[in-house]
């Protein structure tokens, strides 16, 4: 989870997301709060794997990376 958010707040600053984390939860039907929540609070239980796809197919962020720490975070 923690590289999930790293990886959002490099996208985010980037300029890569359209409206920021905002306009990414509208964009992917992701609950804002439940992903501020989420964030503030690592073992809360809002997380969904779906979070994980799509910053894998939309944006590129590395899968070995996401899930495992390994190589570069941007495929």
């Amino acid at each position: 989870m923690e590289r999930f958010f790293i990886a959002l707040d490099e996208l985010r600053e980037s300029g890569k997301l359209d409206g920021g984390i905002n306009g990414f939860c509208t964009k992917h039907g992701i609950d804002k709060r439940h992903l501020y929540q989420q964030r503030a609070d690592l073992g809360r239980g809002f997380f969904e794997v779906y979070w994980l796809i799509t910053l894998i197919k939309e944006y590129r962020v590395s899968q070995n990376w996401l899930l495992l720490g390994a190589g570069k975070m941007f495929s």
